[in-house]
């Protein structure tokens, strides 16, 4: 019995497997730049602990650190589904042989 793989095989769910990998990453990432976006206005510029305002910017920025590790934990344990909903949609483009296209409307004025 001899069983035969073909390179080409191989190689092209190698690259399916990478462009999932990369497609999940991005859609991820959108996820969480849009949450940290949603999350920005909950924070106060007031250092809670003293209830003073911070004028050289230092609590203002960690923060938005705060702010973006939030973000990032909120959409990697499964977030708000924008991040399935981005990759459900153009999974589905490509597996129609179809690549996602922006409907043209022409322009008015």
């Amino acid at each position: 019995m001899n069983i035969t793989l073909d390179s080409n095989t191989i190689g092209a769910a190698a690259t399916e497997a990478t462009n999932r990998s990369k497609l999940a990453d991005a859609a991820q990432q959108f996820e969480a730049m849009m949450l940290q976006e949603l999350l920005k206005p909950l924070r106060s510029s007031e250092d809670d602990l003293s209830g003073e305002k911070s004028e050289d910017g230092s609590f203002d920025t960690l923060a938005s650190f705060g702010t973006e590790s939030v973000a990032k934990s909120i959409s990697q344990h499964g977030g708000l589904g924008i991040a399935r909903q981005v990759i459900q949609q153009l999974s589905a483009h490509v597996k129609d042989g179809h690549p996602p296209t922006r409907n043209k409307m022409p322009i008015q004025y």
